[in-house]
């Protein structure tokens, strides 16, 4: 069966991160949530005494890690910047602030390209990727697209934007747009449609990731799946129970099964 589009996760697939740790990734998130405060304060939302400081962040990084679970058990995704208005909406009942009502949901994204900013300089495409995109995109008959579990759609469009390769892709999709997280099968249909392909296209599309989501979602999908396999071991990570999975080390290997 001739290939009619492919499907990439982003993160780790085409794009590593840089000296990847976890203590890393929250080192990242820290410095961006100083620049998010300082917006903040900027726009005399915030004061900048100490108590005030402290609660902000205390109720972020609550607020975080409880949205995170909830995606994760409903597949239903919480944007940063939907976080970001609830935590200011628990300052305000708690008094801690004044009205919000001069943020408008212009500044709210802005509060979130800050917050992810620093984790922005860390992604870097893996040395294969631009030229297996360029190859990719002399067939002319395939339609090619992302999709990622990100809760910033701009951070996903920066980066590729950033490197040049947004030209590359008929359709990016991330969670923190559509709403739904991989591995629900909705997500990769909504993308089939942004690609311009329809549903029943499905066995003809492939589907390569790093993790379990992308690969048991395109699963349930549909659609053909491929492991690219990564290096670092992320705690927790789910395993995928498939003896005939097929498996890549090196993104350009994708060419070998067009």
């Amino acid at each position: 069966m001739s290939i009619k589009g492919i499907i990439f996760d982003f993160g780790f697939t085409l794009y590593y991160f840089k000296d990847v740790s976890l203590n890393k990734y929250f080192e990242c998130f820290r410095q961006g949530l100083t620049k998010s405060i300082e917006f903040l304060q900027k726009n005399n939302i915030l004061s900048h005494e100490a108590t005030i400081i402290y609660e902000f962040k205390n109720i972020f990084k609550k607020s975080r890690g409880y949205f995170f679970r909830k995606s994760i058990k409903t597949k239903n995704e919480y944007p940063t910047t939907y976080i970001f208005q609830n935590v200011l909406q628990q300052m305000v009942k708690k008094r801690l602030i004044e009205g919000i009502e001069s943020i408008y949901e212009e500044k709210y994204k802005e509060l979130a390209t800050l917050y992810h900013s620093i984790e922005e300089k860390e992604w870097i495409p893996f040395k294969e990727t631009r030229d297996t995109l360029k190859r990719l995109s002399e067939f002319k008959d395939i339609k090619t697209a992302i999709i990622s579990n990100h809760v910033h759609h701009s951070t996903i469009i920066n980066l590729l934007k950033k490197h040049d390769l947004l030209k590359y892709f008929d359709a990016v999709v991330t969670s923190a747009k559509f709403g739904k997280r991989k591995p629900a099968p909705e997500i990769f249909h909504h993308t089939l449609k942004k690609m311009g392909l329809k549903n029943e296209a499905c066995s003809s599309v492939l589907m390569i990731g790093d993790e379990y989501a992308d690969i048991v979602g395109g699963q349930r999908a549909g659609l053909q799946t491929i492991l690219f396999e990564r290096e670092y071991k992320f705690p927790f990570e789910k395993e995928i129970d498939d003896p005939n999975l097929r498996k890549i080390n090196n993104i350009a290997e994708i060419l070998d099964f067009i």
